[in-house]
């Protein structure tokens, strides 16, 4: 089965998608398989991370924008704003893909682990975004 999903993103960051996947799971009634979610974007990417305590959020966040200031003379591809090839760098170390088992139904997920859509972008806009779940 294939879905997909549009998710509005309104400025920079990690935004947690963990229950739109999950649904789609759930209406594909798979009990055991595999759910594969990729965004169709060069400026924003997806991870799998902690969602108990919004300070790991917050960290990486920071973390990732110091690993990819913004600004650097370096950079050539500036046409969307001084954003937007630190924004294709982030995803290009991050991930455009997820693998995520089904088990028993459900994503297989860790207690204290989310789905996240990381916005790489000041302005945010409409990310959208591929599910392929199969047995």
């Amino acid at each position: 089965m294939v879905r997909e999903l549009s998710i509005t993103t309104r400025a920079q960051g990690l935004h947690e998608i963990t229950s739109q996947v999950a649904h789609a799971v759930r209406d594909a009634k798979v009990a055991e398989g595999l759910c594969t979610v990729f965004v169709r974007h060069t400026s924003a990417s997806l991870v799998i991370q902690e969602n108990a305590d919004p300070t790991a959020k917050q960290d990486l966040e920071r973390w990732l924008n110091r690993l990819v200031p913004e600004g650097d003379p370096f950079y050539k591809h500036d046409a969307e704003g001084p954003d937007d090839m630190p924004a294709h760098i982030k995803a290009a170390l991050t991930h455009t893909s997820l693998s995520i088992p089904i088990v028993a139904g459900r994503l297989a997920l860790g207690t204290w682990q989310g789905v996240y859509l990381w916005e790489h972008r000041h302005r945010g806009g409409e990310r959208e975004l591929v599910l392929h779940i199969a047995t």
